[in-house]
């Protein structure tokens, strides 16, 4: 099957072909006809399976019809990285239409969004925050949209973002096309979806767990040797880009400090930085610039970039959902990756948690030619 199968305008079909898409993916196959239909949905699938496009392609189809120059579509997103992907994706896929996207989030100047929602735009994708700050003040009219999509709905919730999309819920029409999009569906989101959903149809992708292509493997190590093991293992293996997940903010940043100083080419990705300074990490790993990014989970959703061969959990994930979110960033569009996760003795509990996500044990490996100072990984949970 190819995407000239959809019934999709040719100014739609000439930004797919532009982009390089040739094949829609299981969630796009299953997701775009049901979208076409005007049906509400719920959307699961793992993450970097092409969630996506399944939602923009319908919409834009949609707003080649009708008028111009108003808000029809809004899509509601956890990020700000991740709202910047949606618009981009906006961009690329109605790049031959009149249709027109703004991203609104927090964190940058408002004065450039009200100025682009003024000269008028069909879609918005937007943050919670600053979407209600700008509707309190009359700067965007929500009064009109078509379609809503709650993307990376679980997210939403992990973020505390339910009131906030309630909020948000008030001030739309009721008669709307809804669609939740998600990794994982969390009770409080399915009794959400349950309450405004009219009639929904559900298409939902494999298990929910990390993609097949990706392969899984466990260091155990003590804590005190972890940035030891990670410069050791970064010197024994071929990498091509490289994720690392931390916990922390304050570990990223040296972590990031400490590679750069032994001359990778590394940025850090963290909450305290900027969005400018975001969008500069981000854009230099993606365009080739680093080729090892430190970031803590806030990159796990919003990082588009396909040809990461490795994550690196430097600090095991704090949930099983978690874990397959950093692990989605690699293996995309049906390539290899490799998730390496440095295991200390109190992630006992979480390594059990994955495995059963899983379905099954994750090799403990040892890397050759490492000092581990006398302690034996071979003995740690399994």
């Amino acid at each position: 099957m190819n995407f000239d199968q959809f019934p999709l305008d040719p100014r739609i079909g000439a930004g797919i072909k532009a982009i390089g898409y040739t094949t829609p993916t299981p969630i796009q196959r299953q997701a775009i006809p049901v979208v076409l239909n005007g049906r509400d949905m719920v959307g699961i699938a793992q993450t970097g399976t092409g969630k996506t496009a399944a939602f923009v392609l319908p919409i834009l189809q949609r707003l080649t019809q009708g008028p111009l120059r108003r808000v029809r579509a809004l899509v509601i997103a956890p990020t700000r990285e991740l709202a910047e992907q949606i618009y981009q994706a906006t961009v690329d896929l109605g790049q031959n239409t009149r249709v027109h996207s703004v991203a609104i989030y927090g964190g940058v100047s408002r004065k450039c969004q009200v100025s682009a929602l003024q000269r008028g735009a069909e879609i918005v994708i937007a943050c919670p925050g600053r979407l209600l700050d700008l509707a309190s003040d009359g700067s965007i009219d929500l009064s009109r949209i078509e379609v809503l999509v709650v993307d990376e709905a679980d997210r939403m919730c992990d973020m505390g973002f339910l009131p906030d999309i309630r909020r948000i819920l008030k001030l739309l029409p009721a008669q709307r096309q809804t669609l939740f999009f998600s990794a994982t569906m969390p009770q409080e989101i399915r009794e959400l979806a349950t309450r405004i959903l009219n009639d929904p149809v559900t298409v939902q992708i494999g298990m929910i767990a990390p993609a097949k292509t990706v392969s899984h493997a466990f260091y155990p190590v003590p804590t005190g040797l972890k940035k030891d093991l990670l410069l050791a293992t970064l010197q024994q293996t071929a990498t091509g880009r490289v994720l690392i997940f931390t916990r922390t903010k304050y570990r990223a940043r040296n972590l990031a400090r400490d590679l750069e100083k032994r001359r990778y080419r590394v940025s850090a990705l963290q909450g305290n930085m900027s969005q400018n300074q975001r969008q500069r990490a981000i854009g230099g790993f993606r365009d080739g610039k680093y080729d090892i990014l430190v970031a803590t989970d806030i990159a796990a959703r919003g990082i588009d970039v396909f040809e990461i061969s490795h994550v690196i959990n430097f600090d095991m994930p704090d949930t099983v959902d978690a874990y397959t979110h950093r692990i989605g960033r690699t293996g995309r569009a049906h390539k290899t990756g490799e998730a390496v996760t440095f295991v200390v003795p109190e992630d006992e509990a979480m390594v059990r948690g994955i495995e059963k996500a899983l379905g099954a044990r994750i090799e403990r490996r040892r890397l050759p030619g490492f000092n581990y100072g006398g302690f034996a990984p071979e003995r740690q949970p399994h």
